[in-house]
């Protein structure tokens, strides 16, 4: 008897680190959102109360899921609230409403800094000179499971809901370095899909590539995205959920393949904005040299 008990204790000793994460993680999606979260949520995602009711029931479950498994730390002195973590949690999981995955399986931590931060970096000049320097950001994504954020661009992002939103930026990154690299295609299934990813997104790169390229300042598209495919997409997505009619009507091809993407039409969820006073003027752009290559184009 005392051997099988031994046993019995021996096998639940070494079942407890893989049951116990299960466990919780169940406990923690069983119990409501506490008033002050959902008011939270309500406050920085605002397009919350126009989800429908079976959106709205996905996003709490994925942000509590999001608030369980992932650690927030604060940078330069920052106390990070309960809001501020509801506020990232909302908007990062606005991205994965309608698809069966994990909630950034690789994602562990969210570092985040008062405002805008210095980040290290360094150029590689002719001769293979190096030159460090200093570059401020409002947000890096990071493929070892960090994502750096700075709270009042965050903030200012979620509360305008304009197209420029950092968390959105950021978490798109995330999704895009799922599929091995952070390249501007993300995990897409197929390669029918990566096909028809690659047709679309390269065209409209380009053409956002000459539109920065000739200070052509009337885009949807932040000309950031012009920087490579990882920041297109990023930028894209950011206008996607941000001005999804503008989107639609001015890059339909790129607001399908986006649509497809995240499964949602975020049109249902914000008002069309009033009629422009004329189309987009078009201009005959030269092509632009560029050292770039497309992951995209592999397929």
């Amino acid at each position: 008897m005392d051997a099988l008990l031994g046993l019995a204790f021996l096998a639940l000793a070494v079942a407890a680190p893989f049951l116990y994460p299960r466990f919780s993680l169940r406990r923690a999606l069983s119990r409501p959102l506490p008033p002050a979260a959902l008011d939270a949520l309500r406050h920085y995602v605002p397009i919350h109360d126009r989800l429908g009711p079976e959106l709205q029931q996905q996003l709490h479950r994925l942000v509590k899921r999001f608030l369980h498994e992932k650690k927030f730390v604060g940078c330069a002195g920052l106390e990070v609230t309960d809001a501020m973590r509801v506020a990232i949690a909302g908007q990062a999981c606005l991205l994965l409403l309608n698809r069966p995955m994990g909630v950034y399986p690789t994602l562990r931590t969210i570092l985040l800094y008062p405002g805008a931060f210095a980040a290290a970096r360094q150029d590689v000049g002719p001769g293979g000179v190096i030159t460090h320097f200093r570059q401020t950001m409002l947000g890096e994504s990071w493929e070892d499971g960090r994502v750096v954020l700075s709270w009042d661009d965050t903030e200012r992002g979620a509360l305008a809901w304009d197209g420029h939103n950092v968390v959105l930026h950021e978490f798109a990154h995330q999704l895009d370095s799922e599929s091995g690299q952070t390249n501007g295609a993300p995990y897409l299934g197929s390669r029918e899909n990566y096909r028809n990813w690659s047709e679309v997104l390269s065209r409209d790169y380009a053409h956002l590539q000459r539109a920065a390229w000739l200070g052509n300042g009337d885009t949807v598209l932040d000309h950031y995205g012009a920087t490579s495919p990882a920041e297109f997409f990023a930028v894209a997505t950011e206008a996607f959920f941000g001005k999804p009619w503008q989107l639609a009507s001015r890059h339909p091809a790129l607001y399908d393949e986006l649509s497809k993407y995240y499964r949602v039409d975020p049109r249902q969820w914000l008002d069309e904005p009033p009629a422009e006073s004329g189309p987009e003027p078009v201009v005959a752009m030269p092509a632009v040299p560029s050292t770039r290559s497309f992951a995209w184009a592999s397929w």
